[in-house]
Order: C-alpha cells, then sequence, then structure tokens
C-alpha cells in the first residue's frame, strides 16, 4: 500500500466571494457552487473545496479560519483502502464512510483516503537545453499569460510536537523522510519513489498547530512566472517569489490567500527513489530560498515591485 498524493483540500473561509475569484485567477476550474461551498478543480481532477466556516459537518480547524480543514489522500484501488482501513481504525476520530477512511492526525487534522479520483494527463512542458543535452531544437520555448495547475503538489504545517506527528504519517500511512531540519522540520514523501516532498512539517520554536502553506504544481518554470505576473496583475499579493529553494530545487512563486495563509505555484523539484538518503540542514535564509524576490514581480511593468517602469529602450543604448 502506498499514498499517489494529494486528491482534495479543503478549507473553510468567511468570504467565499473573495475565494471564488482568487482561485479562478489562480487558474483552478469552478466545478460546483453554492451558497455554503465553492469545487474547484485542477487539470488532473484534483479538488480543492472552500466551505463556509459553519457549515455542517465541516471537520475542526487546527486554528481559526480562514484555514485548511481537511486534507484527502489517494491510494490506487480498494485493496489499498482496505490496508489504510486497518493501519488506521484504531486511531483518534476514525471515520468510515462514503468511500472514505480517517483519523485525525496527531497535530489534530482530519485527513481522509480514498481510491483516487484523479486521472492522469499528458501536457506540453518546455525543455531546457544545457551545455551537455540540447533537446530544445528549432523550437522556442512557452510563454504563459496565466497558470493553469496540475494539483495539489503538497501542504505544509506547523506542528506541536514533529516527532509524534512525522512518526504517525510514517508508520500509519507509509510516508518517507526526505530531508530534515533536525528536531525543526521534516521534509516528508508518499512512497519511496516520487517528488520531494508531499507534507513538510514545521515546529516552530514555540511551537503552534497551522496551515504554513498549501502548493500546486505547475508544468515548468515558465508557467510558474506566467502564473505569477497574472496574479499580480489581477491585484493580489505576493508574499515571496518568484525564487528557488535549494532543498528541493523547486522554483516557486508565494501569493497571499483568502482560503488561509499562503498558497505557492511551483515547478521542478527533485525526483528520490529508495537510494535517496535524507540529509540534514540547519534553518536559515539560505536554506529555504537561494534567492528570492521580496513583494513579487509587477504584472503590467514585467519589473521587480515598485522598479522603475521599461521605457521601450534596449538595455545597451545608453545615455550620451
Amino acid at each position: 500500500m502506498q499514498l499517489l498524493g494529494i486528491d482534495e483540500v479543503t478549507f473553510g473561509a468567511g468570504d467565499l466571494e473573495k475565494c471564488r475569484q482568487f482561485f479562478l485567477d489562480w487558474g483552478l476550474s469552478l466545478h460546483a457552487e453554492s451558497a455554503q461551498e465553492l469545487v474547484f478543480t485542477s487539470l488532473n481532477g484534483c479538488r480543492v473545496v472552500v466551505a463556509q466556516s459553519d457549515k455542517l459537518g465541516l471537520p475542526a480547524g487546527v486554528e481559526a479560519d480562514p484555514t485548511l480543514r481537511e486534507v484527502v489522500w489517494g491510494v490506487a484501488n480498494a485493496a489499498d483502502l482496505d490496508s489504510v482501513r486497518e493501519r488506521l481504525s484504531q486511531q483518534p476520530g476514525y471515520v468510515d464512510q462514503s468511500g472514505r477512511v480517517g483519523c485525525t492526525d496527531p497535530n489534530g487534522l482530519a485527513l481522509r483516503v480514498q481510491v483516487t479520483q484523479k486521472h492522469a494527463i499528458t501536457v506540453e512542458c518546455a525543455q531546457t537545453n544545457t551545455w551537455n543535452e540540447r533537446t530544445r531544437v528549432n523550437h522556442a520555448s512557452p510563454a504563459y499569460e496565466r497558470a493553469t495547475p496540475i494539483e495539489v503538489g503538497h501542504v505544509v504545517f506547523f506542528v506541536t510536537d514533529l516527532a509524534t506527528t512525522s512518526r504517525f504519517y510514517q508508520e500509519k500511512l507509509g510516508f518517507v523522510v526526505s530531508d530534515r531540519y533536525p528536531g525543526r522540520g521534516h521534509f516528508l514523501r508518499c512512497a519511496p519513489e516520487g517528488g520531494h516532498h508531499d507534507l513538510f512539517l514545521l515546529q516552530l520554536p514555540q511551537p503552534r498547530a497551522g496551515l504554513n502553506h498549501v502548493a500546486f504544481t505547475v508544468r515548468d518554470v515558465h508557467e510558474v512566472f506566467g502564473g505569477g505576473l497574472h496574479m499580480s496583475r489581477c491585484g493580489w499579493d505576493t508574499e515571496l517569489g518568484p525564487g528557488r529553494h535549494p532543498i528541493s530545487s523547486a522554483i516557486f512563486w508565494y501569493f497571499v490567500s483568502p482560503a488561509g495563509a499562503l498558497v505557492e505555484y511551483y515547478t521542478d523539484e527533485d525526483e528520490l527513489t529508495d537510494a535517496w538518503q535524507p540529509r540534514e540542514f540547519t534553518p536559515g535564509p539560505t536554506m529555504f530560498a537561494e534567492w528570492a524576490i521580496k513583494g513579487g514581480i509587477d504584472g503590467n511593468t514585467r519589473r521587480q515591485k515598485d522598479a522603475e517602469a521599461p521605457s521601450g529602450r534596449f538595455m545597451t543604448d545608453k545615455p550620451r
């Protein structure tokens, strides 16, 4: 049994109309809506639900809304779901209904597992020419006017007890440690073979439970930039980015979300196998970001926010 990744996330929020516009600008498709709930989908069918905070049946949050209330993970088939059922049956908050099995994790988050509803897709992605490999021939790299996220790639939570929460995900759901901030953070992937992390657990010096961010996978670095510029043009605030994470190698751009905390576009993370040996890092600014732009890039001027707009001259056209 192994998890295949995130199938669905559910936020609890108060301003559904603002969330509606945000996630449409983000590039998701609106699948269904009511006075109490919005349901969006990504390219591969991953679902993002935004529910009114007082909606009946909504799991309790680990912090005040707006925040993430529930994460649903996918497995390949009914036999794998039976295996999860056996592993979680004695856990606090155990539920088994409507094709989902779940419980409450040690940090207080509602987690569920279902046979995956996502579907395989093939998308055209940019190729990169390096000194050794020239795979892009007679073909220009793409430029995107906006992003259309493929899926929710990972979630990041602040936890009150890193060791206990990390052990739960490893022992009960088969997660594997990719890298560590000893005593402070664990990067976890669903299975031995896969992207660098599907879940990152972070314990602050003064521990608290909460959401840090939800990350959306896009096809290539150009889509990170195109999506970020579009969000900037729409008036949404950048928290940090674009930039690059040295630990996972991913290119990122973070925005402040009305559904809670931050959301991230990212691409080009490391791909790992069971031969990978977890590394240990000391937390610090250069460990989080090799480089990053604070405040983002203005979507209209295409320059760093508050920088002088382009004049139309060539950079080599110096005043006499």
